[in-house]
């Protein structure tokens, strides 16, 4: 629009000019005129040009000031949409999705989070183990095929079905396992909003109504990864590290298992490879091999990551120490050669001791 103006001033500017310069000839070339008349047309040139310049200047101001009002309301249409879009949303188990009908416990909801900048279009499910109440005393499939498990943990081998969501034990210093994982999971959260990630909270908050089914099921169909956080409740007088539950070989051809159990055991392998290099201490060769819910029903890569057991001291230095062990092992995890989706938008013998999250 500037521009037009300026166009316009500028033809406003050579007709005027001309028209009095015309006079000015006109008058000077008369034998009739006298000098005084010549200097007044003199008079209209200059005042016209005068005119014609102040016109120009204004129209140029109200121009810019257009283009000024138009670019802040562009603006703040732009970050009303930014916070519409990084609102968190709720995402609640579809009765359409593969397994869902398989879950006993769906009332609640997980969220979603999104990164505010440089985003990855990668969502990781960060699922905090353990809260929800009334798990304990319902019973879900430990497999989609309803075949009894192979491995012991919470629920022994041999088993068809398993509590629906342990409560989990108390760690030493009095801390619930649910609580500590909690924490551990909001410091993930935050670490991976930094860096691009979106991020989907199976559980945001103290409990959530919705059991290891269906917790899984939602992470398959909105998520890239699933990574439940756990302590282990090994019964041991001291910490023995860190490791993740590996997929037993008794499963391994198992549906939908067989399509991915190598990516969950990769992104397994690459969250303990990043623990230890951010100076968690790893125990034995980093996994156990037990025969869980979530793996058996996780058509993702999808891992059940033990941080530590009850005698963990859980400062929160020790938290931001988890947190970023686990975003160094998900950067080096090659999601882009591994993953069947992309996101909300466009997986040594378990022992009956070990806290296994059926």
């Amino acid at each position: 629009m500037y521009r037009v103006g300026k166009s316009v001033i500028a033809g406003l500017m050579a007709g005027g000019l001309f028209l009095a310069g015309s006079l000015a000839a006109a008058a000077a070339g008369s034998g009739n005129m006298v000098n005084g008349t010549a200097a007044g047309a003199a008079d209209i040139v200059q005042e016209t040009a005068v005119f014609m310049r102040d016109e120009a200047e204004d129209m140029a101001k109200a121009a810019a000031a257009e283009a000024e009002a138009k670019a802040a309301a562009e603006e703040e249409a732009a970050a009303a949409a930014a916070a519409a879009e990084a609102e968190p949303e709720e995402i609640r188990l579809d009765e359409s999705w593969e397994f869902a009908d398989f879950s006993k416990i769906h009332d609640g909801a997980a969220v979603l989070y999104k990164a505010p900048a440089n985003r990855k279009n990668i969502t990781i499910g960060v699922n905090a183990g353990h809260g929800t109440q009334g798990g304990n005393s319902v019973k879900t499939y430990c497999h989609p095929d309803q075949s009894a498990k192979t491995t012991g943990g919470s629920t022994s081998a041999g088993s068809i079905e398993a509590t629906a969501v342990s409560s989990g034990m108390t760690m030493h210093d009095g801390t619930p396992e649910h609580a500590a994982t909690l924490d551990v999971a909001r410091a993930l959260r935050d670490l991976l909003l930094e860096n691009g990630y979106d991020v989907l909270m199976v559980r945001d908050g103290e409990d959530v109504q919705l059991d290891n089914i269906a917790r899984t099921v939602i992470c398959n169909n909105t998520a890239d990864c699933h990574i439940a956080i756990h302590f282990d409740g090994d019964g041991l007088s001291y910490d023995k590290g860190a490791f993740y539950i590996s997929v037993p070989d008794g499963i391994k051809n198992m549906y939908p298992v067989s399509d991915n159990w190598q990516a969950c055991d990769e992104l397994g392998e690459n969250l303990t490879e990043g623990l230890a290099s951010a100076g968690v201490d790893i125990y034995g060769n980093g996994s156990m091999q037990i025969d869980l819910t979530q793996t058996s029903y996780s058509t993702i890569p999808s891992v059940d990551i033990e941080l530590g057991n009850a005698a963990t001291n859980l400062t929160d230095e020790r938290i931001e120490q988890y947190a970023e062990g686990l975003l160094k092992g998900i950067e080096e995890y090659p999601f882009e050669e591994s993953l069947p989706q992309q996101g909300a938008e466009d997986m040594q013998q378990g022992s009956e001791q070990s806290s296994e999250q059926d």
